[in-house]
């Protein structure tokens, strides 16, 4: 065992205490350093699992060939090991000044986002359903497991602060599951796109406290995990497919598209005439509001800089989402 220090603490964090009697203002004194050790070992394990959810390399060498069943191991192994086991129920969600209470609840965007993760949750776990490969399964149902998280991370959020929800409709599951995980996953890669920049232009503007940005900040890193895991899983899908399915398999991709595209024109539509939208996401309704000292330029350049960021971390043989990422690149052409 090393050396114990004179405050009874172990350098290697080990508790040692004589075995003679204590006063009671020395117990109360041990008492509160090993609550001292105790919340630093709590701050460790926090760290270390926020860590491990932003960094990860497979430990196979070599290239690996898309569409193979090595690159299905990798990806789905990416998902299930960078969970981090944070608990919604047990966030300390920090006490915030009249003026940032009153711009946090005034953002139109809370019964949205709440339902939002619960229409995705749904449509995971029902695709998970339809799945054989026991990997690939386990991984799909983490992540419709994670999507239901961010549901009850809303749901205690808008509890802490006093904001009122509708009630929450049904959430009907998808006729045709695989639809409904290809809206959820090319969803999720448009709206995480432009939520890593807002989320960086509230932190940089001051729109959100700091306390509140660092609880909410594990929700935005996971997000990210979920598009990774998505593109892979959808390049691995196509590829492993008969070479007469793919051309269904793509028509159906580009009707996905065509659909969310005509959902976000409507969404839009709505929001200019004050309408409630009820299938949106945080990035759509919240762009406004925490971006009026950046223009459009700059918006585009931070979402840019912050993909990047995210997605650094994981093993540079995955994929990565770029359809999102080079439609901005184009449009920031041609903006200022």
């Amino acid at each position: 065992m090393r050396r114990i220090a004179e405050d009874g603490i172990a350098q290697d964090g080990v508790a040692s205490f004589p075995d003679t009697q204590v006063s009671p203002h020395g117990q109360a004194t041990a008492e509160a350093r090993a609550a001292a050790v105790a919340a630093t070992i709590a701050r460790q394990a926090v760290d270390e699992a926020d860590h491990a959810m932003r960094n990860w390399t497979d430990p196979a060498p070599g290239p690996i060939r898309i569409g193979s069943p090595e690159h299905l191991r990798m990806f789905s192994n990416m998902l299930l090991q960078t969970h981090n086991p944070y608990k919604p129920a047990v966030i300390d969600w920090p006490k915030l000044a009249p003026d940032a209470l009153r711009r946090v609840t005034s953002l139109p965007i809370w019964d949205i986002a709440v339902q939002t993760e619960g229409r995705a949750s749904v449509r995971v776990h029902a695709f998970a359903n339809t799945v054989r490969d026991p990997l690939l399964r386990s991984a799909l149902e983490m992540d419709g497991d994670e999507e239901a998280r961010h549901k009850v991370v809303l749901s205690k959020l808008v509890e802490a602060y006093g904001i009122a929800l509708e009630p929450e409709p049904e959430y009907p599951v998808p006729a045709d599951p695989e639809w409904g995980w290809l809206a959820t996953g090319y969803s999720e890669c448009i709206d995480s796109f432009a939520a890593f920049g807002l989320f960086a232009a509230a932190r940089q503007s001051g729109f959100f406290p700091e306390e509140l940005v660092e609880t909410f900040e594990p929700v935005i890193q996971e997000e990210g995990r979920h598009i990774l895991f998505f593109v892979n899983w959808a390049a691995w899908y196509r590829r492993s497919l008969p070479w007469w399915r793919r051309p269904f398999y793509t028509l159906k991709v580009w009707r996905v598209w065509v659909h969310l595209i005509r959902e976000r024109i409507g969404i839009a539509k709505g929001i200019d005439t004050g309408d409630s939208v009820q299938d949106a996401n945080f990035p759509m309704n919240a762009s406004g509001a925490l971006t009026e000292s950046l223009t459009p330029g700059a918006l585009i350049d931070l979402c840019l800089v912050e993909n990047e960021r995210r997605m650094a971390g994981y093993d540079a043989r995955l994929l990565r989402p770029d359809f999102v990422p080079r439609i901005a690149r184009l449009v920031r052409r041609f903006v200022k």
